[in-house]
């Protein structure tokens, strides 16, 4: 039987949009799922074919509410229970990946909670993109093919073909992907150092770099209220910066991050579809990832490399 006749493709609710484009891209219709809700807000998951020995895919990002991570998990224990012969957890956006670790006493490693309970549940293989921090692979006892975004970033920036291009990190934390996509392109880089009174709130920014005369492209892997993003842009700006753009895998976009943006120098802001947008901004930019893991679900089934996607010449 071909392998496609084995594969079936399945999805949350809140990722159906991004499960659609992924399964035509494969090639094959999207599985018949549904959520039947009860009116104390329970809700129960269920397949409506026959799942019985196949390779199972369920996409579904894992944003807030937590109710996007408790229906993946039990789609997922469902099709073990079904028989299923693999069942590969498709996390376009991998939530709570910003709690890696215990940066104050008596908290969770959220993180590696997540990667417990999607092993018990039955998981077999984890596909994500852009994790917060790499050390999360290491959380899972089943393979994880870590994508990333600059796959589809890097074409559409060489398309811009800016004159004076500089990569920014808009904290030293991703200084390591700035130097990734500077390598790449290139080009230099330069850093802006920030310290936090407390989570999703900057106090202090400094710019570590010459701007001066330079279209610059900030590049993170999270923007949740903007606040840091838009400070670095405004820095960059006042330090004689061409322009500046950004380019965010995961548009979590919460509290004023609309506002923030909007009201920003930045001349565009490129995102990725592992979140939806709650509302449109012409200043926004969104790529779609689903061609990147309907490629990965192919290679994964025909046991061929996934590294050298990322190989970008």
């Amino acid at each position: 039987m071909p392998k496609k006749k084995l594969v079936s493709i399945f999805a949350g609710r809140q990722s159906r949009y991004l499960a659609e484009k992924i399964a035509e891209n494969y090639g094959i219709e999207l599985g018949k799922s549904i959520v039947t809700e009860f009116s104390d807000g329970e809700f129960q998951p269920s397949f409506e074919e026959n799942i019985r020995g196949r390779d199972v895919f369920i996409v579904q990002s894992t944003f807030s509410p937590a109710d996007n991570l408790f229906e993946l998990l039990m789609m997922v224990e469902s099709a073990h229970r079904a028989s299923a012969r693999n069942i590969v957890a498709v996390i376009p956006y991998f939530g709570f990946a910003r709690q890696d670790r215990k940066d104050k006493p008596r908290v969770s490693i959220a993180s590696k909670l997540v990667a417990n309970l999607l092993a018990v549940a039955g998981v077999t293989r984890v596909i994500t993109l852009d994790l917060h921090a790499d050390q999360i692979q290491g959380f899972f006892d089943v393979p994880v093919d870590h994508l990333y975004a600059s796959s589809i970033f890097i074409p559409y920036l060489k398309e811009l073909n800016l004159p004076n291009l500089t990569m920014a990190s808009p904290d030293t934390g991703g200084t390591r992907r700035a130097a990734s996509y500077a390598k790449m392109l290139n080009t230099d880089f330069v850093i802006c150092y920030k310290q936090r009174a407390k989570p999703n709130e900057v106090t202090k920014m400094a710019l570590v770099g010459d701007v001066e005369g330079r279209d610059i492209v900030l590049v993170d892997d999270i923007i949740d209220t903007a606040g840091s993003m838009t400070k670095a842009a405004q820095l960059m700006v006042d330090n004689g910066a061409t322009s500046v753009r950004a380019f965010c895998t995961h548009p979590v976009f919460s509290g004023q991050a609309y506002q923030r943006i909007e009201e920003s120098p930045f001349t565009e802001m490129v995102v990725s579809d592992t979140i939806p947008l709650k509302k449109k901004s012409d200043k926004i930019t969104v790529l779609s990832t689903s061609k990147l893991f309907a490629d990965v679900i192919e290679r994964v089934e025909s046991n061929k490399s996934i590294s050298s996607l990322f190989k970008i010449q």
